[in-house]
């Protein structure tokens, strides 16, 4: 009952945030942080579970989670470029997902003057994404695949692929 309430409460706070909108049934446990100070907007489906320490940080883009999905500890997720989540993904402890990059072709300007691309991060329906991974800006991540831990994804994943590695290479097929 405690922890009903403690859930509800949770919720009532995030949907008190601007631009922020999450199904009833959404587990949010503590220190879960929904930023859309710069604009953006983000969205939870049904029976997903945020745990402890995730940072949803929107900076001006849209972050859209799927229902049935798992966010586990001290995941962050930023929203620059997008981020699309699907349904039924499990993210592990310790991801990061940047739907951004810094500019830095101009040698004479410093690089946090030069601007940023955006071209967002799509991870379909059923993915498993092992801790400690980075998916990097412009990255989808294919129906079923399966992201070993600690790979850092920077071109796109098929379907059904399992990848690991720094940058991640496809190790094999699921199928």
């Amino acid at each position: 009952m405690v922890r009903k309430l403690k859930n509800t409460l949770r919720l009532f706070f995030a949907k008190k945030s601007q631009n922020v909108f999450v199904h009833p049934s959404v587990k949010v446990c503590e220190n879960v942080v929904f930023d859309t100070r710069f604009g953006g907007s983000i969205t939870i489906g049904e029976n997903s579970e945020l745990l402890h320490g995730v940072l949803i940080m929107t900076y001006g883009g849209t972050i859209e989670i799927g229902s049935v999905c798992s966010i586990n500890p001290y995941t962050i997720l930023y929203g620059h470029g997008n981020l699309k989540i699907g349904n039924n993904v499990l993210i592990a402890a310790h991801t990061v997902i940047i739907p951004a990059n810094h500019v830095y072709t101009d040698v004479n300007t410093p690089i946090n003057l030069q601007g940023v691309t955006a071209k967002g991060i799509t991870i379909e329906d059923d993915v498993w994404i092992g801790t400690g991974c980075k998916i990097l800006d412009g990255v989808t991540i294919g129906k079923g695949a399966v992201i070993a831990a600690g790979a850092v994804v920077n071109k796109d994943v098929q379907p059904y692929t399992v990848v690991g590695g720094v940058p991640a290479k496809e190790l094999k097929k699921r199928n």
